[in-house]
């Protein structure tokens, strides 16, 4: 059975990617290198989501994988597993020029897509990167935001397309590596997403994100 869902799953997912491959739907597709649809075990329990992809992720089709990257990678190996182990995307799908903030009728256009990810994925718990990943999924999910500062690393409940979902935001990597003294809160924050994700469950992360229940 589990082996059909993941089936499933697989088959879902990379239709979306061919669209996201394909996509004419905002002016970035203008000026794009590749698509980065996004990337990691459909069957995990943690969902990370960033902004947008940038000169590294556009360059590769992958996403986080500059220097931001890097330390996202570190950060999620303090939780005892592997990136690889997680899935992880961003908001708009398409590198905003310049690395320039997504405009609201890009995000729109790509909400669509990332609705669908995590409907499939529909993990336990979403980890948004920044301000403008989290401002996102708040609204989509009927929470309101305030400050960054205000709310990172706290657990907040929402649902999305009538799912409910655990939401998490912290900082976006790449703040850190212009604000040192950042980086600490950011492992603080990952702490805590440990906790929540191990919340009921008396065993090893890496087991629970891949083969526990919700």
């Amino acid at each position: 059975m589990c082996n059909v869902i993941l089936m499933n799953k697989e088959k879902l997912m990379q239709k979306i990617v061919e669209e996201i491959r394909t996509c004419k739907k905002c002016k970035l597709y203008q000026s794009r290198t590749n698509t980065v649809p996004g990337e990691g075990d459909l069957n995990t329990k943690i969902m990370f989501i960033g902004e947008a992809p940038g000169a590294r992720e556009d360059a590769t089709g992958r996403p986080f994988v500059g220097a931001a990257g890097k330390l996202l990678t570190q950060l999620i190996e303090t939780m005892g597993i592997k990136r690889d182990d997680v899935y992880i995307t961003n908001i708009v799908k398409c590198r905003p020029p310049g690395n320039r903030d997504p405009q609201p009728d890009e995000i729109y256009s790509c909400l669509p897509y990332l609705k669908r990810q995590i409907n499939i994925i529909y993990p336990k718990i979403i980890v948004t990167l920044g301000r403008h990943a989290t401002k996102t999924i708040f609204e989509i999910a009927g929470i309101t935001f305030r400050s960054m500062s205000n709310i990172h690393g706290n657990e907040f409940k929402g649902k999305i397309d009538g799912k409910h979902i655990t939401i998490v935001p912290t900082y976006h990597p790449a703040a850190a590596l212009y604000n040192p003294n950042l980086r600490q809160i950011l492992f603080n924050d990952f702490k805590v997403i440990k906790e929540l994700a191990n919340k009921g469950y008396k065993g090893p992360l890496d087991y629970f994100i891949q083969k526990g229940d919700r």
